[in-house]
């Protein structure tokens, strides 16, 4: 299944979070799309919960089947809780860094920032959104590129940086200095819930 590029605000008020972060799809119309979207009462069965918490994370970070189904099978394979391994991968993609960083207001705007060769990681451009980040790599924007208006606008009301990011405000430079927490996460999302959907 390809990544999807439909509309993100019905996709927001079906699965009841912001995908974009800034919460105003939700401002106006609480409730699932359609003209049963405000009435509607049905009683989700487990199956229907563990689905709709996967496609809650899977669309929060913008990714295909696939390559989230990938990722689980990888945090699996590590040390620790399975689940928040998972998160912590999710954490550690390219085009999230660069959204928690403030370059950009969206995860989408971030990807394309990527994708269009504006962010070098130690130095060096990277141009694959699904680029891993480790501990200790620094995260930058060409020269360039630190002027552009999109970048200048997402800085100005960008006024949150993760603990786990170190950012100098004058060079424009991120560091990512550990794994973060799980407390520093999406507190939004049950991963449990998506460990049990991947092994039934």
């Amino acid at each position: 299944m390809a990544r999807y590029t439909g509309p993100s605000w019905k996709l927001s008020r079906r699965l009841g979070i912001s995908l974009s972060g800034t919460g105003k799809e939700l401002q106006k119309r609480p409730y699932g799309p359609g003209q049963h979207g405000p009435n509607s009462r049905k009683k989700m069965t487990e199956y229907g919960l563990q689905l709709q918490e996967k496609q809650k994370l899977r669309h929060m970070y913008g990714m295909n089947e696939r390559q989230f189904h990938k990722l689980f099978e990888i945090a699996g394979k590590r040390d620790g809780i399975h689940g928040e391994n998972f998160m912590q991968l999710l954490e550690s993609r390219l085009d999230n860094l660069v959204y928690r960083l403030g370059f950009a207001r969206t995860r989408r705007a971030a990807r394309q920032l990527v994708n269009h060769g504006h962010v070098t990681v130690d130095g060096g451009r990277v141009d694959i959104p699904s680029y891993r980040v480790q501990p200790g790599q620094k995260l930058s924007l060409r020269e360039k590129s630190q002027s552009m208006d999109a970048v200048k606008d997402a800085l100005e009301v960008n006024d949150f940086v993760p603990a786990y990011l170190d950012f100098d405000e004058n060079s424009l430079t991120g560091t990512y200095t550990r794994l973060p927490e799980r407390s520093e996460l999406p507190a939004e999302i049950n991963e449990a819930l998506i460990v049990e959907w991947y092994s039934r």
